[in-house]
């Protein structure tokens, strides 16, 4: 009998070296690349509605002429989200205190009685609260829910339990939760109220889960080790 030989691997030709060279390289700058442009576009926006409250002398292409010269000009970034941090870390110092309280519970008051503002300042109010408030945490845990039917599983993010007049009309006698169930890619989703008990909480950060749908399930987190 005649020994079986593997025929040795084909050698990649020029185009294909390139063709791989090049796809790898896309994957090690696209991220970095979308992440500053991203970065940088969300500084210029910040910049937009900041800026032009600042008078013209303290502009920063102004600063940089006084410092360096006319002939150093070149558009700067930043300068509007350094005074809004400073500008909201002052606020919130100032809201803390007694003074602080007061003024804003009468602005509060005086916006409550003004009609279609009191509404958009509610929800408004509301939603900042749920992702930013320190009294009640929602969607910094992740779940396995069945949606949008009985046997198929979905990725959600743990919401507030249900209040007022949706805790008052679910059926009594179980201990309901809010799930956000996201839809690829994470344009929108659905807001349900399901039993504590038919959901599978899971121990993905919620970084992770919005990356495994908003890439539809091509970025998975790696795996933990579940202790039995």
């Amino acid at each position: 009998m005649t020994e079986f030989q593997i025929p040795p691997p084909r050698k990649r030709g020029v185009l294909a070296s390139l063709r791989a060279s090049f796809l790898t390289g896309l994957v090690v700058v696209l991220p970095v690349g979308l992440t500053l442009y991203i970065a940088w576009a969300f500084i210029g926006w910040i910049d937009g509605w900041i800026l032009p409250l600042i008078p013209a002398a303290y502009q920063p292409e102004a600063l940089l002429e006084r410092m360096f010269g006319p002939e150093v000009n070149f558009p700067v970034r930043g300068l509007g989200v350094i005074v809004f941090l400073i500008f909201t870390i002052i606020i919130g110092w100032i809201a803390k205190g007694l003074i602080g309280r007061s003024v804003i519970n009468w602005a509060e008051g005086l916006l409550d009685r003004t009609p279609v503002i009191r509404s958009v300042y509610s929800g408004v109010k509301q939603v900042t609260e749920t992702f930013f408030g320190t009294k009640e945490k929602s969607f910094d845990k992740t779940c396995l829910v069945e949606f949008p039917r009985k046997g198929a599983w979905a990725l959600g993010f743990v919401a507030s339990k249900p209040k007022g007049e949706i805790a008052e009309r679910l059926p009594g006698g179980e201990d309901y939760i809010g799930v956000f169930v996201a839809l690829t890619p994470f344009t929108s989703g659905a807001l349900i109220f399901v039993p504590a008990k038919d959901v599978i909480m899971l121990d993905m950060s919620t970084e992770d889960t919005a990356k495994m749908v908003v890439s539809a399930g091509l970025v998975t987190p790696t795996p933990k080790v579940i202790e039995a």
